[in-house]
């Protein structure tokens, strides 16, 4: 099976050419092959490479960004999605697309389920959720994973932001009063290939099963804790490194807005597919012993 990896420099794109090794030829055009902002660059290049599986790992990420780029954030997260998963669906491909937590606005006290209701308060949010709305019109068979808080040991992060700033500065202020569970890259993609071999009959992608276990998943890391708590555990035993200091989100205004609550409910995953990502601690240490000293 050919596989088309949008976004494959990126860092759950790198880990996914990765971990879908085994089910086929992986391809990740470069964005002058692929260019997610134009509708004939994507379906040329659909078309010219013919996967059987399209993952788009590819987004505009940039969330404060997205406030003044809010067309460009809309072609790259709203449209693009729509534009693949209607091309899988032409061609009788398999679609795989990941979402984001920001399609909520926050203010529920316990995890997200599937089910509730979104309602984005950021540019970012609202494209993303424009995004999962054209997949699953497009008819095409799909599978969507909203996840939240994601780093790894690659690209622009969290964690590598303040591994580098911990070493420029003396203290780092860091907001306590947004939950969330840091979600590893590497574990996505790994929870992705175990999605995928659930519709596999004798190593082959059956399109009628995945069908059957399609649909829209979150997918984060257990447990539970705020941007503050992940710095510390970051910088938790590193010598020489700035003090971390927590604050309210009020002391760090941001041109978006951020939701309050991130947490995810993981029970749908857990039913259908019979697994479940560790708690954030589990990953956070795989990824150090990854970056190292």
């Amino acid at each position: 099976m050919r596989i088309l990896i949008t976004g494959g420099a990126g860092q759950l794109g790198w880990e996914l050419r990765r971990a879908l090794a085994i089910f086929g030829e992986g391809v990740a055009p470069p964005r002058d092959i692929l260019d997610l902002a134009s509708a004939d660059s994507i379906v040329a290049a659909v078309r010219g490479i013919r996967p059987g599986l399209i993952v788009n790992a590819a987004a505009y990420t940039a969330v404060d960004k997205a406030e003044s780029e809010a067309g460009q954030a809309m072609k790259i997260n709203g449209e693009a999605p729509r534009i693949l998963a209607e091309e899988a669906h032409l061609r009788n491909a398999a679609l795989i697309h990941y979402s984001t937590d920001y399609v909520f606005d926050g203010r529920k006290a316990e995890p997200y389920h599937e089910e509730d209701d979104t309602a984005p308060i950021n540019v970012y949010g609202q494209t993303k959720l424009a995004g999962e709305q054209g997949v699953m019109a497009a008819k095409a068979a799909h599978l969507v994973f909203r996840t939240s808080w994601v780093y790894g040991s690659r690209g622009s992060n969290f964690l590598l932001t303040m591994l580098r700033l911990a070493k420029e500065r003396k203290e780092l202020k860091v907001v306590d009063d947004q939950v969330g569970a840091p979600t590893s890259a590497r574990l996505i993609a790994e929870a992705t290939a175990v999605a995928i071999a659930a519709s596999c009959t004798n190593g082959v992608l059956d399109l009628d099963l995945f069908r059957q276990t399609g649909g829209l998943y979150h997918l984060t890391a257990g447990g539970r804790t705020t941007w503050y708590g992940f710095a510390q555990a970051i910088l938790q035993n590193r010598e020489g490194m700035a003090n971390v200091l927590p604050i309210p989100t009020s002391d760090y205004p941001t041109p978006a807005r951020r939701p309050p609550n991130s947490l995810l409910d993981n029970g749908k995953l857990q039913k259908q597919f019979g697994f479940s990502l560790p708690d954030w601690k589990v990953g956070l240490q795989l990824c150090m012993e990854e970056i190292g000293d």
